[in-house]
């Protein structure tokens, strides 16, 4: 299957330097979009992650994914830029992230994943099993060791 197109909007006070999806820049399924200024962006047909939403399935195969690069604190901003109908779906409950987070400002969600975790996983559900995506990731060995005790 070829690779499945992906847009991410970060959100402009993301710190490029934590970022895990830096190491993807220049790939060219990737679009990596700034959210600054009055940026809007039609999400109508993309897969959107989302805690509360249904977990994504095979049957979501065939559309292309958007990921929302921000802190936790920082999603509702994202979010609101968004028109159009997004398909909005989430990742299972059971996978936990590798990524040691410290936050002082908020806590996470259970099922909150690090950004490149959260891409791969969702492409691999999707039919697009490509661990390279994780090549960057200074965690990707544990990351994948947890998923597949999990199952995943």
């Amino acid at each position: 299957m070829p690779s499945i197109p992906t847009v991410v909007i970060r959100h402009a006070n993301e710190r490029l330097s934590k970022c895990s999806l830096t190491p993807l820049h220049g790939r060219p399924e990737i679009e990596f979009l700034t959210a600054k200024g009055e940026m809007r962006f039609d999400a109508t047909g993309y897969i959107v992650l989302a805690v509360d939403a249904p977990v994504l399935s095979e049957a979501d195969a065939g559309k292309p994914l958007l990921l929302l690069d921000s802190t936790w604190r920082l999603l509702p901003k994202l979010l609101r830029r968004l028109d159009g109908a997004p398909v909005c779906r989430s990742l299972p409950a059971n996978i936990r992230t590798a990524y040691p987070r410290v936050s002082k400002v908020s806590e996470d969600p259970m099922g909150g994943l690090a950004s490149v975790e959260a891409l791969y996983l969702a492409r691999k559900m999707l039919g697009d099993d490509d661990v390279s995506l994780l090549d960057g990731y200074y965690w990707k060995d544990a990351f994948l060791s947890g998923l597949a005790e999990a199952g995943g």
